[in-house]
């Protein structure tokens, strides 16, 4: 289980609020209409306000925008792409919301969606994380894994902004990426399992500055990720292999239990 760190932009673009999640979703959901095209500096263009209620395709990327605010304290739970706007999607908005010092009212308006698309950067990926850092370590890039090098995408996607609400949850604390996507070359070289949650990009082995793994795994259990490895590594292994059922592996697995 390697280093990565960030590679350079040439723009700054953790200071940015801007950018767009400019990637079609390919999981057959619609999850990311209404995204710009990538690389474009425009935001996600919200249309409308969104409550309890209310559903579609802007309801699916509300819901992958707030999915690591699942729960606030640890419970094997989660938060649901299926495009209807419940309690549990209201619930997680208004954690969102304290968190970012908005009014905690479950209502997705202009304030909302503003530091909603602050958390957006202009190639797809968040404010905080670049799709390079999830790159296979063989040079593969998101090539050569159990499903197509464009759902991986996506799929990082996702677990970027789960991984955004971890970091925001450690005090704003860098996060590094240990290893992210794996080619099914790479993750046998790795001793990976035979079908390991990298192998589709819905992985992540991370280190939190200034935490130790097991502060880092008390965090994530209030994030929404359903595979969560021992803490006794000096990584934490973070996926969301209930969301993802069709993949092979659709019970929790939280090794230390819960903490």
């Amino acid at each position: 289980m390697t280093t990565a760190r960030h590679f350079a932009r040439g723009i700054d673009r953790r200071t940015l609020l801007r950018g767009a999640a400019g990637f079609t979703a390919t999981l057959g959901l619609a999850a990311t209409a209404g995204l710009a095209t990538a690389g474009s500096a425009s935001a996600y263009g919200w249309s409308r306000t969104l409550q309890q209620g209310a559903s579609g395709a802007d309801v699916v990327e509300l819901q992958i925008r707030v999915g690591g605010w699942a729960a606030g304290s640890a419970q094997q739970t989660y938060v649901a792409w299926d495009g209807a706007f419940g309690p549990a999607t209201a619930a997680a908005v208004q954690r969102f919301q304290s968190a970012y010092g908005l009014s905690a009212d479950g209502v997705v308006g202009p304030a909302t969606q503003s530091v909603l698309n602050s958390l957006e950067a202009g190639d797809g990926s968040t404010a905080h994380f670049s799709f390079s850092e999830f790159y296979s370590k063989d040079g593969a890039a998101f090539n050569n894994g159990k499903v197509g090098a464009a759902t991986v995408k996506e799929n990082v996607r996702r677990l970027m902004y789960k991984l955004e609400a971890v970091r925001k949850k450690a005090g704003n604390s860098a996060i590094t990426i240990n290893s992210g996507f794996r080619s099914i070359a790479h993750n046998a070289a790795s001793g990976g399992a035979s079908n390991s949650m990298h192998l589709y990009g819905v992985a992540a082995d991370i280190v939190v500055s200034g935490h130790s793994t097991l502060q880092t795994y008390k965090i994530a259990e209030t994030c929404g990720f359903s595979g969560l490895e021992a803490y006794s590594h000096s990584w934490q292994h973070v996926d969301s292999r209930v969301q993802y059922a069709s993949y092979g592996s659709g019970s929790w697995w939280w090794e230390s239990g819960v903490v």
